[in-house]
């Protein structure tokens, strides 16, 4: 199986750990970290819009279950320090009907 990939941009997902009392379940999850990505990129927009907060979100992967959801960020940097080196088991594919729904717009 291929590495895990963002469906927005097409660039492989990166494993980051999670902050204490993040409330998911194991260590890290993967999410994509482009800045050039579609999805994160209309992301501050949308979070303005139905929100009015100056936020975004990247695309992500819970390894567990596969499943994706956004992940909110509130800067461009923001969770990049918690970017994992390790390689990613390539065993991780979202299905594409659940790549879909990761997405809030």
């Amino acid at each position: 199986m291929e590495h895990p990939v963002c469906p927005h941009c097409g660039e492989q997902l990166k494993a980051f750990e999670l902050p204490d009392n993040a409330g998911w379940e194991g260590d890290f999850q993967l999410a994509c970290f482009n800045d050039n990505c579609p999805y994160y990129e209309r992301g501050w927009q949308h979070m303005e819009e139905q929100y009015a907060v100056k936020a975004s979100y990247r695309y992500r992967v819970n390894p567990a279950t596969g499943s994706p959801t956004p992940l909110a960020v509130w800067s461009p940097t923001a969770l990049k320090d918690r970017i994992l080196d390790a390689e990613i088991d390539e065993t991780v594919q979202p299905s594409s009907a659940e790549s879909e729904k990761g997405h809030a717009e």
